[in-house]
């Protein structure tokens, strides 16, 4: 088994720290047998030099990729594919129970009576889809002419981002596998309601009403992905 003095993990240190100093922001450096070799000390004296050496900032590392001098550069806004490899349906759900019941919220005191035809007229296309795409495609709508009608920029995007995820095709697929005659109907009556809400600006019948609406899809969708944790609704 390797062993360290003290006096060795300091020395790693030191010659790690001046390394370091010497080289460009973003650099990446040698792997932890090379420093070992180049600096003249043991592996394990190396990887604790790193760890202090990250948890100081001036180095960062990224797994797979390696150990980068500088202070870890801000990571570009994740994909909406990534999004949903990193994500699940159970945090998926999560987000839409705290998001759009505020958006509908919303609606119902910013909509206008254009606003609020389109969503009648989408909420006719969801009752009237013959196969699960086309359910697909004007539940979608529907509910971002509900965030549309907000009038909130900022959380219209971060709708758009969820609804992204939303669309993968693993989530469609649970999404279908969860649906039933009855709970399509059910569906149909909960948008029926959130629109009649939003018509009437009623925001704590709409926010009441999506609400009602997710939960149900929460509880539909909750076996079938496999989760342990129930939903908090």
């Amino acid at each position: 088994m390797e062993t360290e003095s003290p006096d060795n993990s300091a020395l790693a240190l030191a010659r790690l720290r001046a390394l370091v100093a010497r080289c460009a922001a973003g650099e990446k450096l040698q792997g932890e047998r090379e420093l070992a070799a180049a600096l003249d000390v043991g592996r394990r004296a190396v990887r604790r030099a790193l760890d202090v050496l990250e948890a100081e900032g001036q180095v960062w590392r990224r797994q797979g990729s390696g150990t980068f001098a500088g202070a870890e550069p801000p990571q570009a806004a994740a994909m909406p594919e990534d999004l949903a490899r990193r994500s699940n349906p159970l945090e998926v759900l999560e987000a839409r129970l705290n998001l759009e019941p505020a958006l509908a919220r919303l609606a119902a005191l910013r909509a206008s009576p254009e606003q609020v035809a389109r969503m009648r007229t989408l909420t006719g296309r969801i009752a009237a889809a013959e196969d699960a795409d086309a359910r697909e495609l004007w539940d979608g709508a529907l509910h971002r002419a509900v965030a549309q009608a907000a009038g909130n920029a900022l959380l219209l995007a971060a709708f758009d981002m969820l609804d992204a995820v939303r669309r993968d095709p693993l989530w469609r697929a649970l999404r279908e596998q969860a649906r039933s005659h009855t709970a399509t109907r059910r569906y149909a009556e909960h948008h029926a309601r959130i629109v009649d809400a939003i018509a009437a600006r009623d925001p704590a019948a709409a926010e009441a009403a999506m609400r009602e609406h997710l939960a149900m899809l929460a509880r539909a969708l909750t076996p079938y992905a496999g989760l342990e944790v129930a939903i908090a609704v």
